[in-house]
């Protein structure tokens, strides 16, 4: 009897590490919002990482969160570092593209655990408003693919940019 056990979850182990094996090599979040404001309003809460605070879905979720700024505000180059409690871990991000409609962000998650992420904005005018485009995508490590088993990354990481993106037409809209 023990030993049928031991097969059966040999077996089911097996094949959990086969299907997450299967899952996708990259992956990519992403959630729209429509701001009533013109993209250079939009902007500078964007590409300026102190003005995350407004913003964040993650910002408020350590009040004791080290947060370090370099770099010239709102401009290629500026870096916001972080380090905080075990729901927003640490890491830094770095503005590594920048034009009126568009804003390119290297993401790397150093703790709970080490990952890169390239994070992007697109803003599209139309008429008196701007859809703003947020995406997150990355490379799919063996243990992301594992996660993704059970529960997929859109659905951990998507409430957190809706969020985000409800916060920034807000502040926005002021």
């Amino acid at each position: 009897m023990f030993k049928k056990i031991v097969i059966v979850l040999a077996a089911l182990i097996v094949i959990l590490l086969g299907v997450a094996a299967m899952q996708p090599a990259t992956y990519s979040v992403q959630r729209s919002v429509s701001i009533k404001a013109p993209p250079e309003k939009i902007i500078p809460l964007i590409s300026d990482f102190h003005n995350w605070a407004q913003w964040s879905p993650w910002e408020n979720l350590d009040p004791n969160m080290k947060r370090t700024f370099s770099g010239a505000p709102k401009d290629l180059g500026a870096v916001y570092a972080w380090e905080g409690n075990k729901e927003v871990g640490s890491g830094r991000m770095e503005v590594v593209s920048l034009t009126p409609a568009k804003v390119g962000i290297k993401l790397d998650f150093l703790a709970p655990r080490a990952s890169s992420s390239v994070t992007e904005f697109i803003l599209a005018p139309q008429g008196d408003t701007t859809t703003v485009n947020w995406t997150m995508s990355g490379d799919s490590d063996f243990m992301t693919k594992l996660m993704t088993v059970f529960v997929s990354l859109d659905s951990m990481i998507g409430p957190s940019f809706e969020s985000g993106l409800a916060k920034m037409k807000a502040a926005a809209e002021k």
